[in-house]
């Protein structure tokens, strides 16, 4: 079993979303598995792999063009199993609710099997001027609202998934 787990991030919290599934999967699939982790901008082909995980930063309700690029590579020959992820919204509750409006167009053109949006990090001193005036005018939460535990969760939905005999 070969998976890649690909992620577009901007300023690391959805990298950092990435190599927490990609390891949560290294303990829930049969040894001998390999996953390995990319940058969605390094993702050129994925036919080598039974499966992929792709997420995505959202900003300004879109997803990373990287992300969008990698989806659009692998659209003509997408590995047998594809999981997509957002992360983004902020905030408790977190805002924005939903996912970015391209996504369902995406889960169409990879035929993914799943589609979840994981709330995000905002950490002031990573963000550029221009984002720190956008957080101030807007007042927008400063934090760290990833649910680490959602996230193993689903990432453990997903190693039982690929475990289950391929059906045909």
């Amino acid at each position: 079993m070969r998976v890649l787990v690909a992620a577009a991030s901007k300023h690391g919290s959805t990298a950092e979303i990435a190599a927490h599934i990609a390891t949560a999967l290294r303990g829930g699939l049969p040894s001998g598995s390999v996953v390995d982790v990319a940058a969605a901008a390094e993702v050129t082909d994925a036919t080598s792999y039974d499966a992929l995980v792709l997420g995505s930063a959202v900003y300004m309700g879109r997803w990373l063009e990287e992300a969008r690029s990698a989806a659009e590579r692998i659209t003509s020959n997408p590995p047998r199993s594809v999981w997509l992820f957002s992360s983004g919204p902020i905030g408790d509750p977190p805002k924005p609710a939903g996912a970015p409006a391209e996504v369902s167009g995406i889960v169409a053109s990879v035929h993914a099997r799943d589609h979840r949006v994981f709330a995000g990090r905002l950490d002031r001193h990573r963000l550029g001027l221009a984002e720190k005036a956008m957080v101030m005018a807007l007042h927008v939460a400063v934090g760290d609202f990833r649910n680490w535990s959602e996230i193993d969760a689903w990432a453990g939905e997903i190693a039982a998934e690929l475990r289950q005999p391929v059906a045909g």
